[in-house]
């Protein structure tokens, strides 16, 4: 597994790969969330702020990982720090139980320019099959900045990639 960095650069990649309108971070209901996974992990959205619920299917095979607050800057020249959020609240919960958060800064990456991102993220290691619930919770110490998201997960198992010889 890369390490929560070079996740969190990877995550905004592919958050803002998404064209408006099939965005996972502007989703409201889950529809988009298998939106260019990659193979090795699967990314769950955060929000615009305010509360979102979604329900989404996710494979067995890759850990989750998320932002629970998170920002990215444009980093032109030679300012490679990120914006850091003052946080007066951040929790993340699968079926009530505490997850644990990690602070995470990438390294400059390129996404419509040089770009630098700052967060508190989570990873849930694959999940067995079945249903759980996500819950996440963060608020900005200042600007009202809030977020409350649900998850309704259900996992499952990939289906069998397909190999060789067409079937007769």
């Amino acid at each position: 597994m890369l390490d929560s960095g070079e996740l969190a650069a990877r995550w905004w990649k592919w958050a803002l790969s998404a064209p408006s309108g099939r965005s996972p971070v502007e989703d409201t209901t889950g529809e988009h969330a298998h939106w260019r996974q990659p193979a090795d992990v699967w990314f769950l959205a955060g929000t615009y702020g305010g509360r979102v619920v979604r329900r989404c299917t996710v494979p067995t095979d890759r850990p989750l990982f998320f932002p629970v607050l998170n920002t990215q800057r444009l980093s032109p020249g030679f300012s490679a720090r990120p914006w850091r959020i003052e946080t007066a609240r951040a929790e993340a919960h699968l079926n009530g139980i505490p997850l644990p958060l990690r602070e995470a800064s990438s390294k400059r990456f390129w996404s419509y320019g040089p770009r630098v991102a700052w967060g508190l993220w989570s990873t849930v290691d694959p999940l067995l099959a079945g249903d759980y619930v996500l819950s996440v919770k963060a608020e900005a110490k200042t600007g009202g900045f809030w977020v409350d998201t649900t998850y309704h997960l259900t996992a499952v198992a990939p289906a069998p990639s397909r190999g060789g010889a067409a079937d007769a």
